[in-house]
């Protein structure tokens, strides 16, 4: 008959020296040691670990299962009617050495019923229940403590190497040129630990903190007349209904377009709005709304903010109308009315402002 010894910690902190001595007091002859891996938490039931897995697994009937205490093996009340049972259907007895649990023979069975008895049931329930207030109240007071701390300013986990005054005195030699490694040998720390102490001073963190989106420029567009119509009754928020209200209607023989100043996240919020003119969700799609829709979608796509390679102080509000884009200082309304009807013109890659028209003659490049 084998004697099956096993042993468990919590964390991996803790050691099982305490439970060694308390076997070796117990002269077992001849043990057979499965020890789980240190951090097992009791919070897992037994069967599911994998060394008691492996126990079950070698054990024979006749066996005898060694453990110091009873909450090595399981802490809640169901875990070790549990594992009684599995003990009593492999036919392995269980000695524990050391605890309230030392005393009790726990694989007591009724003669005629085989079951445990109601005696050793009612009192293994009982310091169960014992064992898993025990731990409930632990955790309560560990948490308690964290939070008392925290109130403090205290942090959690290991002290740094460096604390107090030597951070200061580490930071001012930093900036005033010594190296990290240098540090380091000075104050027989890590390097690790100077570059926590310093991690604020460091180029890539003020780069990191220095570095700031730049700012969306305005951008001027012309939206169709039946895009407007539809933002105008819908529900809009200020600076939508602000932009849409300080727009410019440009007649187009029947209809119209309302030129938009506004940065392209406006714009691209209008066009999110206006999505209901492509029609689904159980709207019909009517095709002039459609087409202008998509006709306001592809200048908003490529829209930009700025020209590349001037300065952005002297950057000016560009805007979109069928001739292509330019500044609204450089071209005039009527001007941009006299681009040939049915092109559909792309901006250059780059966004390069056209100059205003003049009086001259056509050259075959114009015709193509």
């Amino acid at each position: 008959m084998a004697n099956l010894v096993y042993k468990r910690v919590s964390t991996d902190q803790q050691s099982t020296a305490r439970q060694d001595l308390v076997l070796a007091e117990a002269g077992i002859m001849d043990p057979v040691v499965f020890e789980e891996d240190p951090g097992t938490s009791s919070r897992l039931h037994p069967l599911q670990r994998p060394k008691f897995g492996e126990l079950l697994t070698y054990a024979r009937p006749g066996d005898t299962v060694h453990i110091s205490e009873m909450f090595r093996l399981v802490r809640g009340n169901q875990h070790i009617l549990d594992v009684l049972e599995v003990l009593h259907r492999d036919q392995l007895a269980l000695r524990i050495h050391d605890g309230a649990f030392s005393a009790m023979d726990l694989t007591a069975r009724h003669p005629r019923t085989g079951e445990l008895l109601s005696t050793v049931k009612f009192m293994v329930q009982t310091l169960a229940a014992a064992g898993e207030l025990q731990r409930d109240l632990q955790r309560e007071l560990t948490y308690d403590g964290l939070r008392a701390a925290e109130a403090k300013g205290n942090k959690g986990g290991r002290r740094p190497a460096l604390a107090g005054e030597t951070v200061t005195t580490v930071r001012t030699a930093f900036l005033a040129g010594r190296s990290i490694a240098a540090l380091a040998r000075e104050h027989n720390v890590s390097r690790g630990a100077v570059r926590t102490a310093v991690d604020d001073l460091l180029p890539e963190h003020v780069a990191a903190v220095e570095e700031t989106s730049p700012p969306e420029l305005p951008v001027t567009l012309d939206m169709p007349g039946k895009v407007a119509d539809f933002l105008r009754s819908a529900e809009l928020d200020a600076v939508e209904r602000t932009a849409l209200d300080q727009g410019v209607t440009v007649r187009r023989g029947q209809g119209y377009t309302l030129r938009v100043t506004a940065i392209p996240s406006v714009h691209r919020q209008f066009l999110a709005r206006c999505q209901p003119l492509d029609g689904g969700h159980g709207l019909p799609a009517v095709p002039a709304q459609r087409k202008a829709r998509r006709e306001y979608e592809n200048r908003v796509s490529s829209a930009r903010s700025h020209r590349p390679g001037r300065d952005r102080s002297q950057r000016q509000p560009l805007y979109r109308c069928s001739r292509g884009w330019g500044h609204d200082h450089r071209l005039s309304v009527n001007r941009c009315t006299d681009a040939p009807r049915g092109r559909s013109p792309t901006p250059p890659a780059g966004v390069h402002a056209h100059p205003p028209r003049t009086n001259r003659p056509r050259s075959e490049s114009d015709s193509v």
